[in-house]
């Protein structure tokens, strides 16, 4: 089948292109639109980017330069031993890449984004820079009102920028919207699962991941361009090992990684790709007199997914992976971590011995975003999903 025949090929075409540009061109024409109005980046792992819509912001997230930016100055501002994303974020914005957004957040992801955000902050101290801390106490009562307080200090700093004030009726309309654009990506995820043949994990990674730097609106018709356009496409389906891939919840795997495991065999049925736009697991529910500012913050204790990140409080480290491979009905799992990257690495040891104990079968490789070596990592794959052809469940 030709892209010519492809319905849906125009529109990952478009996504992806969307994705692959480092001049965040979307971000200057949104911008141009909306005179006076600020972008506000974000690193890529979860912002409640409802809060930001509502005062008339645009968050945008950034991955930092992937396999496509040549790290010169960046290395010098970190430590070698350390993960990939901060020294090529940096790269981004002294080259000018970064130019369109007004200000970052970085949201307690680990101690590196701590100390990127501090490193913004000294090279750009014109430029709005704010730490979002995440509640590690998951009451309500503690810890909803610690971050519902955080998220308000942060609309407040915003507003003193030039965006408009926090107002209830606009965040719950905001919420709203993130709420159709999640099900869109849902219905996405589903597809996934049930006939991965049809939608390649890669494809609806891009279609994803564009939405991080469009008006949610604008992601709503993208992704409900494509669903509709997927009715109509026409493939062979494949004989392929089904696996769910973790670990990379915030420094990316280049595409062509993605890519690579796909040609090795392999169905990605589920991931904890661009978390960001997943974190909630459930759709924000607010009540009639409830504070939707207060609901955003409950949303992320009571249905915020099990991530390294995240304090899981009293959850048993596995059983969220142990369900999510149980409900996309796959049959192995692949541990990709960004080298260097704490969080995910000092978690795969008790995320293994989870999947020992439920005989459920998973390599593991380690990459960078601008990691080449996709012969050696396409073999290991390869070998896996053969073996669990062969052998099924035995670890």
């Amino acid at each position: 089948m030709t892209n010519q025949a492809d319905p849906a090929a125009s529109v990952i075409a478009r996504a992806q292109s969307i994705v692959e540009d480092l001049t965040f061109a979307e971000v200057t024409r949104w911008k141009r639109e909306h005179t006076g109005a600020l972008a506000v980046g974000y690193m890529p792992v979860y912002v409640p980017r409802p809060l930001f819509e509502a005062i008339g912001c645009l968050p945008v997230a950034v991955f930092g330069g992937g396999d496509r930016t040549d790290i010169i100055r960046g290395d010098s501002y970190f430590q070698s031993y350390i993960c990939h994303i901060p020294r090529s974020t940096i790269e981004l914005a002294l080259s000018g890449a970064l130019a369109p957004l007004d200000g970052m957040i970085f949201p307690s992801t680990c101690d590196v984004i701590r100390n990127l955000g501090g490193m913004w902050k000294m090279l750009f101290p014109e430029r709005y820079g704010a730490y979002l801390d995440l509640p590690q106490n998951l009451t309500p009562a503690l810890g909803g009102r610690f971050y519902a307080e955080e998220l308000r200090r942060i609309a407040r700093e915003l507003e003193a920028r030039g965006a408009r004030p926090l107002d209830a009726a606009a965040l719950r309309e905001a919420i709203a919207a993130e709420n159709a654009r999640r099900a869109l990506i849902d219905e996405l995820d589903e597809l996934r699962r049930s006939k991965p043949w049809l939608l390649r994990a890669s494809e609806a990674y891009v279609a994803v991941r564009a939405g991080t730097v469009l008006p949610v609106s604008e992601h709503v018709a993208l992704l409900g361009e494509l669903l509709a356009a997927l009715t109509r496409r026409e493939v062979r389906a494949y004989d392929n090992v089904r696996v769910v891939i973790t670990g990379a919840f915030c420094e990316q795997p280049p595409l062509g990684l993605i890519r690579t495991l796909e040609k090795s065999g392999c169905d990605i049925v589920d991931d904890d790709l661009q978390l960001g736009l997943r974190m909630i697991e459930q759709p924000i529910t607010v009540g009639a007199d409830t504070d939707p500012l207060v609901a955003l913050a409950e949303a992320f204790l009571k249905n915020g997914a099990a991530t390294a990140c995240r304090y899981i409080d009293k959850a048993v480290k596995g059983d969220a992976l142990i369900a999510k491979v149980r409900a996309a009905n796959a049959e192995g799992v692949i541990f990709t971590a960004a080298s260097f990257c704490d969080p995910a690495l000092l978690d795969q040891p008790m995320l293994e011995r989870a999947l020992t104990s439920a005989k459920i079968p998973f390599t593991s490789f380690k990459f960078a975003e601008n990691t080449g070596q996709y012969q050696t990592i396409r073999e290991q794959a390869g070998a896996f999903s053969d073996s669990v052809k062969l052998w099924g469940g035995t670890p």
